[in-house]
């Protein structure tokens, strides 16, 4: 049973990272030339976003329905291995749950061998056991411990995996991934801040949970659809999702503040010359810093207490067009005050007063 579930558990874990979660081709245009206009446009990959796609920093390319980007597999999760990747999540934590049966058992019965109680106290001889037939397989004082350390780490990923599991159940029974839940709150967020009176629907929920799951799994283990096109719900269309998403990057741009460095910044990730609380809230993502020299301009979007995150506004074009985004500590920079008749904010920047 337990080859069974090693083999299993590594079949689909090999699955997710080799076969990979497809890549919008390079290039792409949607069919219809004015349908351009309701998608975000690629400068690294030369092409145009489909629906459900996300440019990857670590896969420098733009996936297919991408939900994250996974270190364990080296690898983002996506159309074509989601399934195979849940699959993973799941078996992990089954397979542990009977390790850890085993592990738990094995120590029981040796230790109950081993044990004797007198009118005071309680000994415990590990050189051998008391009944007959002794174990084929010695079980001394280091074999308890290493049982018990394994115990320990067979807990720890069954907790740990089995709530990647029930995170990704819950998007997948949705229809969603995970950074289209995100782009679902923002929507809300939106709405509620500029008192639209709009009414956001995720176009990709089929009403049905069961209907849900069957986008991710299949008999066949190949997932519906191209990863390009995808059915959506009625009173819905095509570019329902991406029309959110350029509404949102419009209003992250008027919402953004401009801010100039008062000091060099290397891009480590804890700084130590900045500052004790600096060093110690650094943010804990995989987003990139950037490095800032004094006197640079950054747009900043968002921030926490002592860091920011924002983009570098390139001020040549010797600078090849390469955006430079990341968090940088807040210590760094000021509020930028700009003369507006000789310092003129970048294409849709709201000017800071």
């Amino acid at each position: 049973m337990l080859l069974n579930w090693t083999v299993m558990i590594l079949y689909n874990y090999f699955s997710a990272m080799f076969v990979g979660p497809g890549y919008v081709p390079l290039g792409w245009t949607p069919e219809k030339s004015q349908d351009c206009m309701y998608l975000q446009y690629c400068k690294v990959c030369q092409s145009y976003k489909a629906p459900r796609s996300h440019h990857c920093r670590k896969c420098n390319r733009c996936v297919m329905k991408m939900d994250h980007h996974c270190p364990w597999i080296n690898n983002c999760c996506g159309y074509q291995n989601h399934a195979s990747f849940t699959l993973f999540l799941l078996l992990a934590p089954l397979g542990c749950i009977h390790a850890s049966f085993i592990f738990i058992m094995t120590m029981y019965t040796q230790l109950y061998n081993r044990i004797s109680f007198g009118w005071s106290s309680v000994r415990i001889d590990m050189s051998a056991a008391k009944r007959d037939p002794r174990p084929i397989i010695p079980f001394g004082l280091s074999a308890f411990a290493a049982s018990l350390f394994a115990l320990g780490l067979a807990l720890g990923t069954t907790i740990a995996v089995g709530m990647l599991f029930i995170i990704q159940m819950k998007v997948i029974l949705t229809n969603k991934t995970s950074i289209e839940s995100w782009i679902e709150e923002k929507a809300k967020d939106r709405i509620q801040y500029y008192q639209t009176g709009e009414t956001f629907i995720f176009p990709y929920d089929m009403g049905s949970k069961w209907k849900n799951f069957r986008q991710v799994f299949t008999w066949s283990g190949i997932p519906e659809g191209d990863g390009l096109d995808w059915p959506v719900r009625d009173g819905c269309h095509q570019y329902s999702l991406t029309i959110e998403q350029l509404k949102q990057k419009a209003d992250k741009r008027v919402r953004s503040v401009r801010y100039r460095a008062t000091e060099d910044y290397s891009g480590v990730c804890c700084p130590v010359t900045k500052g004790v609380k600096t060093f110690f809230t650094t943010p804990c993502t995989e987003e990139p810093r950037i490095a800032l020299s004094k006197g640079d301009l950054i747009l900043a979007t968002r921030g926490l207490k002592h860091w920011m995150y924002g983009e570098k506004i390139l001020m040549s074009a010797d600078d090849g067009g390469i955006r430079e985004r990341g968090w940088f500590p807040r210590k760094c920079v000021e509020k930028y005050q700009y003369d507006s008749e000789t310092d003129q904010p970048l294409d849709g920047e709201k000017k800071s007063k």
